[in-house]
């Protein structure tokens, strides 16, 4: 009897080894191949002198100054220029982001500027090291006013006029 048990209990932690593998595995290959799965007609050009095409400018604010663009002013990508439109801009180390950026302290998918009502907000996507709009860390949907430096790890970028 105690033959049985022991083999038994073998055979089980084999089993359970087996799943662990298993686990680890798939979760490697989701996060690997996460940008392969969505669509790459979202996606936006990346690079110097980036620009998203839009049949429509972007709407209007009170105070007549709307960001046209988006500028990296410190990092490895400074002096890039993205022009601004009416799409979402996500930002972050995933081949699909708008904005690419190879900083050790990005995620995958890091944060999001979108337009609503003629002004950007700024979303972090749940990232691990926190986005920064002038030294305060966004939790929420957070406008963002021209001139002002958002921070993801080592690359600064502003919206200007």
């Amino acid at each position: 009897m105690p033959e049985l048990v022991l083999t038994v209990a073998r055979i089980g932690l084999i089993v359970l080894l087996w799943i662990f593998v298993f686990t680890v595995v798939g979760v490697i290959r989701r996060d690997l191949f996460a940008g392969a799965r969505t669509s790459r007609l979202v996606a936006a050009p990346r690079g110097v002198g980036a620009a998203l095409n839009q049949a429509r400018p972007a709407a209007k604010v009170k105070r007549g100054r709307t960001a046209r663009q988006m500028v990296v002013t410190a990092g490895q990508l400074a002096g890039t220029r993205i022009t601004l439109g009416e799409a979402p801009i996500t930002i972050g180390r995933a081949e699909d982001s708008t904005l690419v950026i190879t900083d050790d302290y990005a995620s995958a998918r890091h944060a999001r500027l979108m337009p609503r009502d003629g002004q950007w907000f700024l979303e972090d996507m749940g990232s691990t090291n926190g986005t920064y709009l002038d030294r305060a860390k966004v939790t929420g949907p957070t406008p963002v006013p021209l001139g002002v430096p958002i921070k993801i790890g080592r690359t600064s970028l502003e919206l200007r006029p």
